[in-house]
């Protein structure tokens, strides 16, 4: 368009200066002519010979005398006539020009000022652009300012791509002894990267078709999530076959590691593991209320529950989270844990955001009793907790008798039995029995402390044992 309208004014100005001198210069002999009372007018002005009176062609035709007749009177003020019109033809000519001239002149000015604007726009959006890539690449506020040079922009979110080897180089070549969790894909090493600054790697071996569908699905999910109990995704990067995801470093490692490792849950206080239920109970509340679409986490457990060095929760592991939950129905392949998977979803295929509640229920569970989700009795013969726990969970006389030893007459009988029940609640076999998660936060808020999170004062007398 600009450049079309570019060259209509290069036409309307050559056109312009045409008219000008046409009419300034030859309009000016045209008038001369036109005035002279020369008999027998040449070809060009032919059309104007029926306008004059027959003259009598004299030898002194060239010498023009004063009018003495009526016939010469009327020749006179033809003349006058055709000079007005001449001169208006002119003026107007030269008006209409002019306006045309400076209506595309303006046109031009407009177009080039829209067409600087445009790249000057165009420019501010990509520097802002690469400042906002540069920005939400690393969500940590120490990272943010000692990395900038180790990450670029990312076509896979908006988190940060980060050199291979810089994650070698921090993990001292993927040293074992660096190793601080596994997956189902691979294992989980901390990383020390420049000035000190530590983040936890998880590497991802070639896995095929799986891998790489929950390496872009960790990658799309928790590059939008932002919450306090969420994990927070720093970076990634690939290295040929082999991905990597870079995450806040996570100091006392995960729930089933400090329940089920070689501490035995021992640093886990009960007020603590109160703080740890409520936290992961606001991780799962706001994917399934906060979040749009909401997000189904599919794969709750302990070992996707990870602490910092205050034991504050934030859920991890997205891989298998989904948020259209209509693909998943009977008949799709089903993905979990074994001991944590709704019973529902085994049987029928069936996907909903209970089926997260039945997994926070399981983990509520551990916290209770210290007991793994799934124990072998023998050879080919396994127990889940809820089969194992259910039918003394509803007796008040042996609900003390199987808590966690570590934590043994610690807490108040009344908020060990309202933790019971909402345990029990949240594994009932038909998921329209279960509550909300929402519900179970608002049960659990009244049995934590105020310091951690709850309402539960310190001066109440409900906190002091039996």
């Amino acid at each position: 368009m600009e450049l079309r309208l570019l060259h209509l004014w290069r036409f309307w100005i050559l056109w312009g200066c045409l008219v000008f001198w046409v009419f300034g210069v030859y309009g000016r002999g045209v008038t001369q002519v036109l005035l002279s009372p020369v008999s027998g007018p040449g070809p060009i002005f032919q059309p104007l010979v029926p306008m004059m009176a027959p003259m009598e062609s004299t030898a002194a035709a060239s010498v023009v005398s004063p009018p003495s007749s009526s016939s010469e009177m009327d020749i006179v003020a033809t003349e006058k006539d055709t000079h007005h019109w001449v001169k208006k033809l002119v003026l107007s000519t030269s008006l209409i020009s002019s306006a045309a001239i400076l209506i595309m002149l303006a046109l031009f000015r407009f177009c080039f000022y829209r067409r600087k604007n445009r790249n000057k726009s165009r420019y501010l959006n990509q520097s802002a652009a690469a400042d906002s890539n540069s920005i939400k690449g690393f969500t940590l506020g120490p990272i943010l300012s000692k990395f900038n040079s180790s990450k670029a922009s990312s076509k896979k979110g908006s988190t940060g791509l980060f050199e291979y080897k810089l994650l070698e180089k921090g993990t001292d070549n993927f040293n074992e002894t660096n190793i601080i969790g596994s997956g189902g894909f691979g294992s989980v090493y901390k990383a020390c990267l420049d000035e000190g600054v530590f983040v936890a790697v998880k590497k991802l071996d070639d896995g095929g078709s799986d891998c790489e569908k929950e390496f872009e699905n960790e990658i799309e999910l928790l590059s939008k999530i932002k919450h306090p109990n969420i994990i927070s995704l720093v970076g990634h990067s690939v290295n040929g076959q082999t991905k990597f995801l870079v995450y806040e470093l996570m100091q006392n490692g995960s729930l089933e590691t400090q329940l089920h490792g070689h501490s035995h849950g021992s640093p886990l206080t009960w007020p603590i593991r109160m703080k740890i239920a409520l936290d992961a109970a606001r991780g799962l509340e706001y994917l399934h209320e906060h979040c749009n679409p909401p997000i189904i986490h599919r794969d709750l457990k302990s070992s996707n529950i990870l602490l910092d060095s205050g034991f504050n929760a934030k859920v991890s592991d997205f891989g298998l989270a989904v948020t259209n939950v209509n693909r998943y129905k009977s008949g799709t392949k089903l993905s979990g844990t074994l001991g944590y998977v709704a019973p529902e979803y085994i049987l029928d295929g069936k996907l909903t955001d209970k089926s997260d509640v039945y997994a926070f229920g399981v983990v509520l569970l551990e916290l209770l009793l210290g007991r793994k989700p799934v124990e072998k009795l023998g050879p080919s013969q396994y127990q889940s907790i809820v089969t194992w726990a259910m039918p003394q969970l509803t007796d008040r006389s042996k609900l003390p008798g199987i808590v966690d030893p570590m934590v043994k007459d610690t807490m108040d009988l009344k908020h060990l039995y309202q933790v019971a029940a909402v345990a029990i609640l949240c594994v009932q076999p038909e998921p329209s029995y279960r509550p909300l998660i929402t519900d179970v936060l608002h049960s659990l808020v009244p049995l934590v402390a105020v310091e951690h999170g709850g309402t539960l004062r310190a001066t109440d007398p409900s906190t002091t044992p039996n």
